[in-house]
């Protein structure tokens, strides 16, 4: 991957957030494919792997059960949540 690579997916995303953002680029040095990918070239397996869900648990299940269903869905050894799953109440 190649700075200007980089930098195009960078502005990709702060575009959405609503911030304007300049790069400096001090050096400008293609990326070893054994230290990562951008992640719109990552395997769907990778994604999996290596991601993020984020959900929007509804109530009855518990944040465990969530979590038990995700890993047999996609057949994962571990998986976790951070934070709690439960619906906020006042």
């Amino acid at each position: 991957m190649s700075a200007k690579e980089g930098l195009q997916f960078l502005d990709k995303l702060i575009k959405y957030a609503g911030v304007r953002q300049e790069w400096i680029v001090l050096r400008e040095e293609e990326t070893d494919p054994n230290h990562g990918v951008l992640p719109y070239k990552r395997s769907i397996e990778e994604l999996i792997r290596n991601g993020v869900i984020n959900l929007d648990k509804p109530p009855g299940p518990t944040s465990h059960e969530v979590v038990a269903w995700i890993k047999k869905m996609f057949g994962l050894k571990k998986a976790g949540h951070g934070g709690t799953l439960e619906p906020h109440t006042l």
